[in-house]
Protein backbone atom coordinates (compact mmCIF):
# COMPACT_ATOMS: atom_id res chain seq x y z
CA UNK A 1 0.00 0.00 0.00
CA UNK A 2 1.32 3.27 -1.08
CA UNK A 3 -0.52 5.78 0.09
CA UNK A 4 -2.41 6.50 3.48
CA UNK A 5 -5.12 7.59 1.82
CA UNK A 6 -5.56 4.53 0.28
CA UNK A 7 -4.68 2.85 4.10
CA UNK A 8 -7.79 5.33 5.62
CA UNK A 9 -9.79 4.17 2.84
CA UNK A 10 -9.57 0.46 2.98
CA UNK A 11 -9.81 1.02 7.25
CA UNK A 12 -13.45 3.01 6.81
CA UNK A 13 -14.32 0.14 3.83
CA UNK A 14 -13.39 -2.39 6.62
CA UNK A 15 -15.84 -0.98 9.47
CA UNK A 16 -18.73 -1.15 6.94
CA UNK A 17 -17.91 -4.52 5.95
CA UNK A 18 -15.67 -6.31 8.21
CA UNK A 19 -18.19 -8.56 8.94
CA UNK A 20 -18.70 -10.36 5.80
CA UNK A 21 -15.25 -11.80 5.88
CA UNK A 22 -14.32 -15.39 7.13
CA UNK A 23 -12.39 -15.34 10.68
CA UNK A 24 -9.33 -15.73 9.44
CA UNK A 25 -9.25 -12.75 7.13
CA UNK A 26 -11.18 -10.87 9.29
CA UNK A 27 -8.38 -10.93 11.68
CA UNK A 28 -5.69 -10.78 9.36
CA UNK A 29 -6.94 -7.18 8.30
CA UNK A 30 -8.12 -6.18 12.23
CA UNK A 31 -4.64 -6.59 12.73
CA UNK A 32 -3.04 -4.88 9.72
CA UNK A 33 -5.92 -1.98 9.56
CA UNK A 34 -6.83 -1.01 13.26
CA UNK A 35 -3.85 -2.47 15.21
CA UNK A 36 -0.64 -1.28 12.42
CA UNK A 37 0.87 -5.07 12.91
CA UNK A 38 3.09 -5.50 10.20
CA UNK A 39 3.10 -8.63 7.87
CA UNK A 40 6.09 -10.01 9.37
CA UNK A 41 4.35 -9.70 12.61
CA UNK A 42 0.68 -10.63 11.71
CA UNK A 43 2.95 -14.05 10.07
CA UNK A 44 4.72 -14.73 13.35
CA UNK A 45 1.52 -15.03 15.25
CA UNK A 46 -0.48 -17.33 13.27
CA UNK A 47 2.46 -19.15 12.27
CA UNK A 48 2.29 -18.60 8.17
CA UNK A 49 4.71 -17.07 5.45
CA UNK A 50 4.85 -13.24 5.52
CA UNK A 51 3.74 -13.50 1.75
CA UNK A 52 0.41 -15.40 2.44
CA UNK A 53 -0.37 -12.83 4.82
CA UNK A 54 0.08 -10.07 2.15
CA UNK A 55 -2.08 -12.10 -0.03
CA UNK A 56 -4.53 -12.75 1.96
CA UNK A 57 -4.44 -9.11 3.06
CA UNK A 58 -4.54 -8.17 -0.65
CA UNK A 59 -7.46 -10.20 -1.67
CA UNK A 60 -9.11 -8.34 1.26
CA UNK A 61 -9.01 -5.44 -0.38
CA UNK A 62 -10.04 -6.27 -3.95
CA UNK A 63 -13.32 -7.99 -1.78
CA UNK A 64 -13.69 -4.38 0.47
CA UNK A 65 -13.72 -2.66 -3.55
CA UNK A 66 -16.25 -5.35 -4.50
CA UNK A 67 -18.57 -4.78 -1.26
CA UNK A 68 -18.39 -0.93 -1.90
CA UNK A 69 -18.72 -1.25 -6.15
CA UNK A 70 -21.80 -3.37 -5.35
CA UNK A 71 -23.63 -1.54 -1.96
CA UNK A 72 -22.03 1.66 -2.28
CA UNK A 73 -22.45 2.52 1.57
CA UNK A 74 -19.51 4.38 2.00
CA UNK A 75 -20.04 6.15 -0.77
CA UNK A 76 -23.94 6.80 0.30
CA UNK A 77 -22.40 8.24 3.13
CA UNK A 78 -19.94 10.66 2.14
CA UNK A 79 -22.86 12.37 -0.16
CA UNK A 80 -25.45 12.84 2.92
CA UNK A 81 -22.81 14.67 4.16
CA UNK A 82 -21.82 16.14 1.99
CA UNK A 83 -25.26 17.49 1.67
CA UNK A 84 -26.18 18.19 4.79
CA UNK A 85 -23.28 20.26 5.26
CA UNK A 86 -24.82 22.48 2.31
CA UNK A 87 -27.89 22.42 3.89
CA UNK A 88 -26.97 23.42 6.72
CA UNK A 89 -25.42 26.53 5.20
CA UNK A 90 -28.55 26.76 3.00
CA UNK A 91 -31.06 25.30 4.77
CA UNK A 92 -34.54 25.92 3.53
CA UNK A 93 -37.74 22.82 4.11
CA UNK A 94 -37.30 22.48 0.27
CA UNK A 95 -33.48 21.63 0.34
CA UNK A 96 -34.14 19.04 3.37
CA UNK A 97 -37.09 17.70 1.18
CA UNK A 98 -34.98 17.06 -1.75
CA UNK A 99 -32.52 15.35 0.64
CA UNK A 100 -34.39 13.03 2.11
CA UNK A 101 -36.36 12.46 -1.36
CA UNK A 102 -33.26 11.72 -3.01
CA UNK A 103 -32.06 8.91 -0.26
CA UNK A 104 -35.22 7.60 -0.26
CA UNK A 105 -35.89 8.18 3.29
CA UNK A 106 -39.46 9.33 2.46
CA UNK A 107 -40.70 6.02 1.90
CA UNK A 108 -39.45 4.95 4.88
CA UNK A 109 -42.42 4.05 7.47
Amino acid sequence: MDKLEDFLRYSVLFLYYGELFSKKQKQYLELYLEENSSFTEIAEKYGVTRQAVFDNIKRGFKQLEEYESKLKIFEREKELKKRLENLKNNFTKENLEKIIKDFGYDEVN
